[in-house]
């Protein structure tokens, strides 16, 4: 779905991402990881759209997206959730999901809402409460679903479980895999919960001071035995 050449990018003159070359493939669980500024969400932000690309490609399908803007990106299908402001916290939960699905018509958009229902039935009980209210994993949840309402096929995901309770996390990862596979979702994902992230995921890069320094299976980087060193900087 996404492939990445040879990406340099930042922000202005602070340049944080260096000749980055990956693949996130379609269908599956891609996940970002590494220590504190290596450059993880720079990544997702360089590839949608909200940071400085300096040189290199971005595609997705095949097609050359690396100079569009992020409201063309996400009518392709493409959905980035930031760790924070990822909903309108002044609005209610149904007034979210109706303008995340603005472009479609009534009963399409009737549609996408009631898929994202069913892989959210907690949101049914809060739809006429503001979102300001949530609990952070309803957030999350709301967020993900106002991605399903836009028939995103690519979601990528900043620090998804950052601030939640062990459980509460433990429930966003499910639902990431159902994602996959029950909807056929294409999933990035970065997470500093390094382990239980790998384990839920298909392929996975490490970061270290903006470089890929590891590709591969997420079940290799989680037996590399160099792991526990990557995941504090050291190589």
């Amino acid at each position: 779905m996404i492939k990445i050449e040879n990406l340099n990018a930042g922000y202005k003159e602070l340049h944080i991402l260096f000749d980055i070359n990956a693949e996130m493939s379609k269908r599956k669980i891609t996940t970002v990881v590494g220590p504190n500024g290596s450059g993880k969400s720079t990544l997702l932000k360089a590839i949608f759209g909200l940071a400085t690309v300096y040189s290199g490609k971005v595609s997705l399908n095949g097609r050359d997206i690396t100079n569009f803007p992020p409201h063309e990106k996400a009518k392709l299908g493409l959905a980035y959730l930031p760790q924070i402001e990822n909903v309108f916290v002044n609005l209610t939960v149904m007034e979210n999901l109706k303008i995340a699905g603005y472009i479609l018509d009534k009963r399409e958009l009737r549609e996408r809402i009631d898929v994202a229902l069913d892989v959210f039935p907690e949101l049914k009980y809060y739809t006429n409460r503001k979102a300001g209210t949530l609990s952070g994993g309803e957030r999350q949840f709301l967020a993900i679903a106002m991605a399903l309402v836009k028939n995103a096929n690519v979601i990528m995901l900043d620090e998804p479980t950052a601030q939640l309770s062990p459980k509460l996390a433990e429930t966003v990862f499910q639902k990431i895999v159902d994602l996959r596979d029950k909807l056929g979702l294409t999933i990035v994902l970065v997470e500093q919960n390094a382990k239980r992230a790998l384990e839920i995921s298909d392929k996975a890069y490490m970061l270290i001071s903006g470089r890929v320094i590891f590709e591969g299976s997420a079940r290799d980087l989680l037996e590399h035995e160099k792991f526990e060193k990557f995941c504090m900087g050291l190589i």
